[in-house]
């Protein structure tokens, strides 16, 4: 019942902003057929687009999503909304009134960007067993723990308002695609080779990791011994190719940005894999903190590179390096 209840939810919570949007829209179009004033409040939509989608934001996913959370105690749906928000920007900048695009440039980047988030999204339900809601992110969990009392407001600025900067910052390249009718060039046949690759890797990643924890999980149900570290596949050349291949894909979309002379829109994947950085850290901290695995981890961290895939080092390598 559960189930059917969060999913219902992540259903209709959009349906706010799609129906404000919908209707500035048609309000907008009927006002230029008909040569009549579109009212103020259209016009300023017209006029800003990208304040306008900061406006949406704010209301529909920071306070609403904020509002749910606090009711289930529970910030599972911003999650799952990572893998929905830049698909419903790449549409909204691409219908906006003020969009001036190249069509290859504008169809390809909207593909591009459904297979980057049919791919997260299946990623996604993979991992949490086709259950929606089913758990909370373990860093938010970690700080309900972590501010108590404290945590009902804190959540708001920690979960949701900290998620408009990254995911509307990270998706500025589809708004500089849109506001440009510059043709096709060859950096953006680079841009399309970069994001394939990115949302390819980033796939193969997790399905290796999906093994490795079913596997490990299947062998603690039969009290044998489970295997320490992911140690082969793409995981054999980097400790985090998932990272990695997510971070190809935002670089990707930034290049058809620069293609059309919009290089500062960047700025939000610059952020975002800063913020990667700090993330990683925390991932590895998690890793050693169980005794079983803290020996195999930390050798992995001596012969693996930590994104980008590269040979690994023998382990007469990593003595010689630390004499």
């Amino acid at each position: 019942m559960g189930n059917l209840k969060n999913a219902c939810i992540a259903f209709l919570v959009p349906f706010p902003s799609l129906i404000f949007f919908v209707t500035f829209l048609h309000r907008y179009d009927s006002a230029i057929a008909t040569s009549a004033p579109a009212g103020d409040l259209w016009e300023w939509c017209a006029g800003h687009p990208l304040l306008l989608a900061n406006l949406l934001f704010f209301a529909n996913v920071d306070v609403l999503f904020w509002i749910i959370g606090l009711l289930q105690s529970n910030n599972w749906m911003i999650d799952l909304y990572w893998t929905v928000i830049p698909v419903m920007l790449v549409h909204y900048y691409a219908a906006h009134p003020r969009a001036v695009a190249d069509p290859a440039r504008s169809t390809i980047v909207t593909a591009l960007t459904w297979a980057w988030s049919l791919r997260l999204t299946y990623s996604y339900f993979r991992r949490e067993q086709w259950q929606w809601g089913a758990r909370e992110d373990w860093r938010y969990h970690s700080m309900r723990k972590d501010y108590g009392r404290n945590w009902w407001w804190l959540s708001f600025f920690a979960v949701y308002l900290s998620q408009q900067v990254f995911l509307i910052g990270i998706c500025l390249p589809m708004y500089a695609v849109h506001s440009s009718n510059r043709p096709w060039g060859a950096w953006d046949s680079l841009a399309a080779a970069v994001c394939i690759a990115g949302i390819t890797i980033a796939y193969f990643a997790d399905t290796q990791l999906h093994r490795f924890v079913t596997r490990n999980r299947a062998l603690e149900e039969l009290g044998a011994p489970t295997v320490p570290t992911l140690d082969t596949g793409l995981w054999r050349c980097s400790r985090h190719p998932n990272y990695f291949g997510e971070q190809l894909w935002w670089w990707g979309l930034c290049l058809f940005a620069l293609n059309v002379g919009q290089g500062w829109t960047s700025i939000g994947a610059a952020i975002n894999s800063l913020s990667l950085v700090y993330i990683t850290v925390l991932v590895e901290r998690q890793m050693l903190r169980k005794k079983s695995r803290t020996e195999a981890y930390r050798e992995y961290q001596r012969t693996t590179s930590v994104w980008i895939p590269w040979f690994k080092k023998t382990v007469k390598e990593t003595k010689t390096k630390t004499r």
